[in-house]
């Protein structure tokens, strides 16, 4: 995950102007880019190992039950992609001059949230999709046409960071980010006994 989200970086440092204040916009939704699909290529495999001589069905039986193997997954891979971004963010700061900074704990926030949503969508979809031949190509076709709003929110949100402008700027967008990881997260939990009965 993270060698293709750096990777991603220096391909978008080299098609783009890192110092061109047209980049500097588009460098909300370049970061998110770069975050999304390394996120998708790792939560791709959540579950695989899970499928090999029926691991899932002896996790299912412990008495913690299905919630539990659902967050104790979603916690995995949220910590899984915020590790593959602490690497990443740094080097990004540096090829586009973005400072950290003091304003760097509402760029944190912005993180945890959209990983946490991307990653309990990603992680409900990744346990339905485990036991089809072709995993991979299904996760991405379902995950992303779901995350629409949340990779919006996460692109405008983070873009108002860049720029330096009022954070207040982007309370709507972060309201919007809550939400979904909230919804989602409890929709999971609630689906995941049914999921994986299947």
């Amino acid at each position: 995950m993270m060698v293709f989200a750096l990777i991603l970086i220096v391909i978008f440092s080299f098609a783009f102007e890192p110092t061109a204040e047209e980049t500097r916009r588009i460098a909300g939704g370049l970061l998110w880019i770069a975050f999304t699909f390394a996120g998708i290529l790792g939560l791709s495999r959540s579950f695989a190992r899970e499928t090999t001589n029926e691991c899932l069905q002896g996790l299912l039986l412990t008495p913690a039950g299905p919630g539990a193997v659902y967050l104790g997954k979603l916690a995995s891979n949220v910590a899984f992609m915020l590790a593959a971004e602490a690497v990443v963010l740094p080097i990004f700061a540096v090829f586009y001059n973005i400072g950290l900074g003091s304003r760097f704990p509402w760029l944190a926030g912005i993180l945890l949230l959209g990983t946490w949503g991307f990653a309990s969508v990603s992680t409900t979809f990744s346990a339905i999709t485990a036991n089809t031949r072709m995993r991979e190509l299904m996760l991405p076709l379902l995950v992303l046409p779901i995350s629409v709003p949340l990779l919006i929110a996460m692109v405008e949100a983070t873009a108002t960071w860049i720029a330096g402008e009022p954070m207040r700027e982007a309370y709507l967008w972060l309201q919007l980010m809550t939400g979904f990881d909230i919804i989602f997260t409890v929709a999971s939990l609630l689906l995941f006994p049914y999921i994986v009965e299947e």
